[in-house]
């Protein structure tokens, strides 16, 4: 049997409500800006919830599309497609033409949605129920609203014909696809694989479908609506955007003389097995998923410094079970480890959700800064560990994990190492 292969990250992109490019979304997740805001682009008056993460300053031309392209696209799609195009363009790979230096069925997209063209599903079905002759829905509609087109549309833009695969686990979406692909690549099936997830849900049925369901936060400040781990939590904020990593077999990269950022080193899955929306309240199928992921990275309570970056969704069932979750697979490390959710500032990008923080958790490793909590100003008593509460910490982080857990009980823990030779 083959020697396992290393893993590392070399290149990485975001399209965020704080950021569209993976310097500006880091400087604003460390000084703890929000991106939650009231919704301007739809009608909200008579909506139960009118403020989400939408994305600001968008302008997709600056990532290799055409006018024809961004057109014809769902957004969701556009969203990865920029994300992938900031990745790779970093990462320095290329699978085709003079400057090859990629192996193109070697190379693979491992990317997904939470729920895929959301805005197009909703746009064509108007279209049938005002004429049920279906004449004039678009000959586009499926291959622009099916979840795995934005993994498609990357790989055309790449040349990626290797693996390609469209991982659907809700909010632990782009975890898993990040997780599958750091696999694939460990074990030889690939050399390089873009990984991510992409997602734009905060549109009209999307917010009263998650409003409906008692899930989001019905808060009217909107710098003031995603409080993970806070006593006054009242659910999540819908959040928009996309997030890719390019992960790279080690001694590929090195032979082409890659930037590496970290090193991808364990991955853990499992499944609550317990309710189609609630998270299992013990926390003990979470602690087991991010107990898989330490153990493959070799975590050692006594030298490691740990940073975890939280799902922290805000809302009361996951914060307390996601704690509970801590305790069990840390014991009294729990208590030491620098923890924290960013979903305070971009609100839950869902399907997005896990690649963005597995970006906050790659940079908090290698600039050694913990990003907060922000309005972690009432700690939940049943919340008790470090939550970094609204300020940035300096920490000389050795290891750190981003977790996800998602509706149907998927949950999914990524590690990372400080990189060394």
């Amino acid at each position: 049997m083959s020697k396992d292969k290393r893993v590392v990250v070399t290149g990485m992109g975001v399209i965020s409500s704080v950021g569209n490019d993976v310097q500006t979304y880091w400087n604003s997740l460390v000084n703890g800006v929000c991106g939650i805001d009231f919704i301007t682009e739809f009608p909200t008056d008579k909506l139960p919830v009118k403020i989400g993460g939408k994305v600001k300053d968008f302008h997709p031309e600056q990532y290799g599309m055409d006018k024809p392209f961004i057109r014809k696209q769902d957004r969701y799609t556009v969203y990865g497609v920029a994300a992938a195009y900031q990745a790779v363009a970093e990462s320095g790979l290329k699978a085709s033409g003079e400057e090859q230096n990629i192996d193109p069925f070697r190379f693979g997209v491992y990317v997904g949605s939470g729920i895929g063209g959301f805005e197009t599903q909703v746009r064509e079905t108007s279209k049938i129920i005002e004429d049920p002759s279906g004449q004039w829905v678009s000959p586009l509609f499926i291959p622009t609203m099916i979840s795995n087109i934005a993994a498609g549309q990357i790989a055309i833009a790449h040349h990626a014909q290797g693996p390609c695969i469209d991982v659907v686990t809700a909010c632990a979406t782009s975890t898993n696809c990040i997780g599958e692909a750091y696999r694939a690549i460990k074990h030889g099936y690939a050399d390089a694989i873009i990984a991510g997830g992409c997602e734009n849900a905060t549109i009209p049925l999307g917010i009263a479908g998650f409003a409906n369901a008692k899930a989001l936060s019905r808060a009217e400040d909107p710098k003031y609506a995603s409080l993970p781990f806070n006593a006054n939590r009242g659910g999540f904020v819908m959040g928009d955007g996309a997030a890719m990593l390019v992960l790279e077999e080690y001694e590929h990269a090195v032979a082409r003389g890659a930037k590496i950022y970290a090193e991808m080193v364990g991955y853990g899955n499992t499944c609550d097995a317990y309710h189609a929306t609630a998270p299992r309240p013990d926390g003990t199928t979470q602690a087991k998923c991010i107990e898989i992921a330490l153990e493959e990275a070799g975590f050692d309570a006594a030298k490691d410094n740990l940073y975890i970056n939280a799902h922290g969704t805000g809302t009361k069932l996951n914060d307390a079970a996601e704690t509970n979750a801590y305790k069990i697979a840390l014991g009294e490390y729990a208590y030491k480890a620098h923890i924290s959710s960013i979903k305070s500032m971009t609100g839950h990008m869902l399907g997005a959700a896990g690649a963005a923080e597995a970006i906050a958790t790659v940079m908090a490793i290698r600039e050694g800064i913990v990003p907060p909590t922000i309005n972690l100003d009432c700690p939940d008593p049943e919340c008790d560990l470090d939550y970094t509460p609204n300020t940035a910490v300096k920490s000389d982080i050795t290891i750190g994990i981003s977790d996800s857990f998602g509706f149907g009980g998927h949950d999914g823990c990524i590690a990372f190492r400080k990189f060394s030779e």
